[in-house]
């Protein structure tokens, strides 16, 4: 089973990658942490060539779970993937959440992949109008081609038939 789920900040793609790798024991990867090398005095682009060779690497497996907004680089996920997932959260939801984790890191209670700062904030907000009014409509039409594979969910918890 290979599963891609594609949304914008704050649709609840690594909740719903966590809870899809859990109910099925399938690796998830968050392609976050393949755009970034992740390193304590902060995070480092990683070059097109070392993001492709570990896409490709976690590709190459027999069954695997990627979640992310990124649709540029990612056509080979998409053709690959038995489900593809795109989670169409409502924006009310995602700004929400975005803040939600926002407070919940910068108070110590969660971890993250990056540290909270208010420009971050700032960012996280501009990424998700940006996703609504560029990137979605972009993401809708490429995923034409893969329309018999596509489930659009506007909530992230609801699982039951995904994996069917």
């Amino acid at each position: 089973m290979k599963i891609h789920i594609i949304g914008s900040v704050g649709s609840g793609k690594s909740t719903l990658g966590r809870k899809l790798s859990s109910e099925l024991d399938i690796p998830v990867y968050e392609l976050d942490n393949v755009v970034w090398h992740r390193h304590e005095n902060g995070d480092i682009r990683n070059s097109p060539e070392i993001r492709d060779k570990e896409f490709n690497r976690i590709i190459d497996h027999e069954k695997w779970i990627i979640e992310g907004v990124h649709h540029t680089w990612t056509e080979r996920g998409f053709r690959e993937a038995d489900i593809i997932i795109f989670l169409d959260t409502p924006m009310a939801v995602r700004k929400w959440r975005i803040l939600k984790r926002f407070t919940v890191q910068k108070l110590g209670f969660q971890k993250g992949n990056y540290k909270q700062t208010w420009s971050m904030l700032k960012k996280m907000y501009q990424w998700n109008d940006q996703f609504e009014k560029k990137s979605k409509p972009e993401i809708l039409e490429m995923l034409k081609l893969h329309r018999t594979k596509l489930k659009i969910l506007t909530d992230n918890n609801r699982t039951k038939g995904i994996a069917q």
